[in-house]
């Protein structure tokens, strides 16, 4: 019982907990935007007085395509899409830049080949020309 305890309150467990509720609370949020904002955005946009996309579908021999759920959750998805991308990724990968514009590099490219090798490699492992390392170049 202890075991399952210490499993339970470790911090990576929790903090997935955490992220799971903010997401579905989100999603909650993301939904309402899309109905109660976006859609009736593109329906005035398009000339129609607030569009239910839900509603919209055709039938062919019998069988009914409801082509408008899915613009709703395609929209949706989109909205979500680019919140995580410019809320959550583009900042992260600035971020990630800053910290790494200083870090010496541990590779270079091999001017015969255009393979990745050591930086102090006196050799290419594909195409075997010889080479300087970095650190005997003259500045």
């Amino acid at each position: 019982m202890g075991g399952f305890k210490q499993f339970l309150l470790r911090g990576n467990i929790v903090e997935l907990a955490v992220a799971v509720i903010v997401g579905a609370t989100f999603s909650g949020l993301v939904q309402a935007l899309v109905t109660d904002l976006i859609t009736p955005l593109i329906g005035a946009i398009t000339g129609g007085k607030q569009p239910n996309f839900a509603n919209y579908s055709f039938t062919v021999n019998g069988s009914e395509f409801k082509y408008g759920d899915f613009l709703n959750h395609l929209i949706t998805f989109l909205i979500i899409a680019g919140v995580v991308y410019w809320l959550i990724v583009a900042p992260m990968v600035r971020l990630t830049q800053w910290f790494e514009r200083d870090k010496k590099a541990t590779t270079k490219e091999c001017p015969e080949c255009l393979s990745s090798i050591p930086a102090e490699a006196r050799r290419c492992a594909n195409c075997t020309v010889e080479l300087v390392p970095d650190s005997e170049k003259p500045r």
